[in-house]
């Protein structure tokens, strides 16, 4: 049996959707290895601790609580000094966490310092004797490159979506710990912590997403794709880099190569022509829905499901039928 160990990540004092992924990952991994369990860090100011039984709820067996008020924002240093103490302790067999902003940016230091292999933006893990197995896109989502690690000791992080979160019931033991490194030694201050537009669920975290591209030929007519994602009331709205490098949306709602990587339930790509560093960042979607008025469009090479027409008609009156299906039920 080997336990995993997973490093939850929050905002504030609430758990971040990937934190569930995370432990969702964990915990099949535990089970694939015999049975291990999966204990997880959760680091924050006072009151973080909540989140215990939300893990525990999701397959953590044991809960470190790390609580901290200089852990009110993300305090690199620390929070991977603690958490490689933690694993160089627990004699556990991987570190798992989010390939997210934050997870991009802790998984390398873990690695360093636990000197482990590192596998990044991994959308499957296996088991395959005693090593384990890690599938993630590669060459801009050309190729699914699978890797076999086979260190005693591995850091995966996991691209946000690839795992749905699921409940897995344990009665999770909590235990305070505290910060390897005083959080106030910090080299690295956050003096300030700018929040995206209020409303909509993050890139990373929503079920569904619109994208937007330069068919749309105005950026007044970007309103269209707000719309369609009002219509479905938890989408969150994505852009292409021409369309940000255009100034027609903040460069946060970038995706792609340079952007930000999704794999949402449901993406819905609107006068995108699918250009393969777009294609980096959402190909992994689960199901894709592509608006184009050419037939011949890249995009419609990934699609599950392809519209050919104008954004500017196709787009309102998908609005409409969304609005009538949400109403009849």
């Amino acid at each position: 049996m080997a336990n995993v160990l997973v490093f939850a990540e929050t905002r504030g004092n609430a758990l971040r959707k990937v934190a569930l992924e995370a432990v969702t990952a964990a915990r099949a991994l535990a089970d694939a290895s015999g049975g291990g369990e999966v204990h997880a860090i959760v680091a924050g100011p006072p009151g973080v601790g909540a989140a215990a039984q939300q893990l525990g709820a999701h397959g953590a067996d044991v809960v470190y609580v790390v609580e901290h008020a200089g852990l009110s924002s993300f305090e690199r240093e620390s929070i991977a000094a603690t958490v490689a103490e933690r694993a160089k302790q627990g004699g556990y067999r991987a570190v798992l966490l989010g390939f997210s902003t934050q997870g991009r940016d802790l998984g390398p230091r873990l690695a360093a310092k636990l000197d482990a292999p590192i596998a990044s933006d991994v959308t499957e893990i296996s088991v395959a004797g005693d090593a384990i197995v890690a599938k993630h896109p590669g060459y801009a989502n050309k190729v699914i490159v699978t890797l076999t690690l086979s260190g005693s000791l591995v850091v995966l992080t996991v691209r946000p979506g690839a795992y749905t979160p699921k409940e897995a019931p344990h009665s999770a033991r909590t235990e305070s710990i505290q910060p390897a490194v005083d959080p106030s030694a910090a080299r690295v201050v956050v003096k300030q912590v700018v929040e995206g537009a209020k409303g909509r669920p993050d890139l990373g975290e929503a079920p569904i997403i619109i994208a937007g591209g330069r068919g749309l030929k105005a950026a007044d007519n970007f309103k269209l794709v707000e719309e369609l994602a009002d219509a479905f009331g938890n989408a969150a709205v994505g852009a292409t880099r021409a369309v940000t490098d255009d100034g027609w949306r903040p460069h946060s709602d970038q995706i792609g190569q340079t952007g930000r990587q999704v794999s949402p339930q449901l993406y819905v790509a609107v006068g995108i022509s699918g250009a393969i560093q777009h294609l980096a960042g959402m190909r992994t979607s689960k199901t894709i829905v592509a608006i184009n008025k050419d037939k011949d469009a890249p995009i419609f090479k990934v699609a599950d499901y392809g519209i050919v027409g104008d954004v500017l008609e196709v787009v309102p009156a998908l609005t409409t039928a969304v609005k009538a299906a949400r109403a009849s039920h």
